[in-house]
């Protein structure tokens, strides 16, 4: 199994990222996918998830209204939409894959760096 995660990149305070997390090596369709980042200096936070199958989505409230995910069964892929970006959300994020969409993600991505500049 393997998680690509792409789309980071340096993005001024206001604009907006899209990051793609490209999965294969299995068929994912009873797996939730989620999405977490690691800023400098603090513990790995939970971003949002979504269940392959059903595309039912789920955010750490602090995300909810400026993230977005969505996935596209044909590709694979699974998206974070960021918009309203600000300098704190600037970190790395990563894709992950939770099997039978329970609690305990077995498959990591590389990450991707974001950054917000103020």
């Amino acid at each position: 199994v393997q998680l690509q995660a792409s789309g980071g990149g340096l993005v001024q305070t206001g604009g907006s990222l899209r990051l793609s997390c490209a999965a294969s090596g299995r068929t994912f369709s009873d797996y939730a996918m989620g999405w977490f980042r690691e800023a400098p200096g603090k513990a790995r936070e939970f971003v949002g998830r979504i269940y392959w199958s059903s595309g039912m989505t789920y955010y750490e409230d602090s995300m909810k209204g400026r993230f977005t995910i969505s996935r596209d069964n044909a590709k694979n892929t699974v998206y974070l939409q960021m918009n309203s970006l600000k300098p704190e959300d600037t970190a790395v994020y990563y894709c992950a894959a939770a099997p039978t969409g329970g609690p305990t993600y077995d498959y990591w991505g590389q990450g991707t760096q974001v950054t917000v500049s103020s």
